[in-house]
């Protein structure tokens, strides 16, 4: 396709480091694509794929509920839009979501994912970490996982491939049209999980869809 357009979810989180790195990841390999931030339901619908970045997923629950971004991204999903969710954006894809201190939550998600997680599965900001990790799908070379007030993984539905274990935990996950990490991709050097997004929105739109900057 021609000039494909990433969106980043701009309500709060990890959102300039996402932008850079889709940035990096078009040129990379060598695609004219279009890195935006969105935050109104006319710009989510003005994409082709989309990244759910880091954070609060609580206050990214609800800011995009009260905006109505929430149900549009959901329908979007729905119609075959690829989606990223890292960390927090990994928590709004699930459809269960509880906490490792608090239970189960209440929040907001799009509960789209077929999974069921554990926020702050590995302990709070203090405990954050980097992991070397396999992932098979974007190749052998091994992928440095920047772990931040992390989730995982604790049951997955028969429709969700797994990506990638730290141990015996789950932390990178693939459901159709849908990627979910623990993890912080986006405060690496390495591009691959944001081109593995870009490859799904150009196998996903006919070859002549293009959107003018």
């Amino acid at each position: 396709m021609k000039n494909p357009a990433i969106g980043i979810l701009a309500l709060q989180g990890a959102i300039e480091e996402h932008t850079a790195m889709t940035k990096l990841a078009f040129k990379q390999m060598g695609i004219d694509g279009y890195v935006r931030q969105v935050k109104s339901v006319e710009e989510v619908n003005a994409i082709h794929g989309l990244i759910i970045p880091g954070g609060e997923s609580t206050v990214i629950g609800r800011l995009s509920s009260l905006n109505q971004t929430l149900q549009v991204v959901k329908k979007r999903i729905y119609d075959g839009m690829p989606v990223l969710g890292t960390c927090a954006g990994l928590v709004l894809l699930a459809k269960k979501v509880y906490d490792r201190v608090l239970g189960e939550t209440s929040q907001p998600t799009l509960n789209v994912m077929d999974v069921v997680v554990e926020r702050n599965a590995f302990g709070r900001q203090r405990e954050s970490f980097e992991a070397e990790l396999e992932i098979p799908t974007i190749g052998e070379k091994k992928f440095k996982g920047v772990f931040i007030r992390a989730p995982a993984v604790r049951e997955v539905g028969s429709q969700v491939k797994v990506l990638s274990t730290l141990g015996n935990v789950i932390v990178a996950v693939q459901q159709g049209n849908m990627i979910g990490t623990a993890f912080h991709p986006e405060l690496t050097e390495d591009t691959r999980i944001h081109q593995l997004l870009i490859n799904m929105v150009i196998d996903a739109c006919p070859p002549q869809t293009s959107l003018k900057s």
